[in-house]
């Protein structure tokens, strides 16, 4: 689990990046376009690309850290073994499924957008949709990989006992030395 939960930390990093990325962007459509009076279609879209890629792939860093939408009305009051019993049944009746539904549904979907090479609706998009439509399977296999991490947290629990360690932000596996959880390089203590 915790080789898992290190690369869901990992990929999460790297996908999350692409927020700067797409700030800057808009940034300079904005600049573009009311300071200039251009409009670029592949710059507008490029920023709608991005946001694409990260929304699908820091999926699994969202259930790693435990961010995803959860009505909390009783789970909160619950011991952690109840809360383990509600984890692992809503694994398999909930995320399961829909893994295997995006998966089957996407699969010849973003098969045919590459052998069609499909690019953009607009006259002067971007000429690699297909690219993009590939991040649903991105999505499948992000969420999948923590999915079992945190399948087998549970169930762990409920085999041993315990409570429920990690996908808590607190629990993250450490970054390297030298970094923070983005991945950015910190100054050494004692140096400016």
């Amino acid at each position: 689990m915790g080789l898992l939960d290190a690369l869901t930390a990992w990929i999460g990093r790297a996908f999350s990046w692409l927020t700067l990325f797409m700030v800057l962007m808009t940034f300079a459509n904005v600049v573009l376009r009311y300071v200039f009076g251009l409009s670029i279609v592949a710059a507008y879209e490029t920023v709608v690309y991005a946001f694409g890629i990260v929304l699908t792939g820091v999926a699994g860093w969202t259930l790693l850290t435990d961010q995803h939408v959860r009505i909390d009305v009783f789970y909160g009051r619950m011991s952690g073994r109840a809360q383990a019993w509600v984890n692992v049944v809503g694994t398999v009746i909930f995320l399961v499924p829909l893994l295997y539904v995006v998966a089957s549904r996407s699969w010849g979907y973003v098969g045919r957008s590459w052998k069609m090479r499909e690019t953009s609706n607009e006259i002067a998009g971007l000429d690699y949709l297909y690219v993009l439509k590939s991040f649903m399977l991105v999505f499948v296999v992000v969420l999948a990989i923590q999915g079992l991490a945190f399948f087998l947290r549970n169930l762990r629990v409920l085999i041993l006992g315990g409570e429920i360690r990690g996908p808590a932000p607190g629990n993250l596996p450490a970054p390297p030395p030298g970094e923070d959880m983005a991945g950015a390089a910190q100054p050494e203590r004692g140096r400016p």
